[in-house]
């Protein structure tokens, strides 16, 4: 009597492979996470950085020592767009000699430019 080898794998095969995948995902996915949260928070500071230069561009033309949001960013304006990476608020105003504190990036975390 001829017996037929069936190909494939079996149950215990199938499931070593899922728990494998398993672990390999979860010692992964925090090393992303940190990856991820490094480049939001140099996006930002190069965000702050660029409107503190526009502020002290603006202040020496200008010879006044605070500068508005407004004037700073805009299609004519110093700094063309500011593109917003993690739900961050920028200050509204600039002062001479001050740094500059962003708020709420990725809803709980500060980066401060300049002091």
């Amino acid at each position: 009597m001829k017996r037929f080898a069936t190909k494939g794998f079996t149950l215990v095969e199938i499931m070593i492979v899922v728990v494998i995948i398993g672990l390999l995902a979860a010692m992964a996915i925090p090393g992303f996470q940190k990856v991820r949260l490094a480049s939001q928070d140099k996006a930002v500071l190069n965000n702050a950085r660029q409107l503190a230069a526009a502020a002290d561009q603006y202040m020496m033309e200008n010879g006044v020592g605070y500068a508005e949001y407004a004037d700073l960013v805009g299609a004519t304006n110093y700094v063309k767009d500011i593109r917003i990476v993690a739900n961050e608020t920028y200050p509204t105003g600039y002062t001479a000699g001050s740094g500059i504190t962003v708020l709420g990036v990725a809803g709980s975390r500060t980066i401060t430019y300049g002091f």
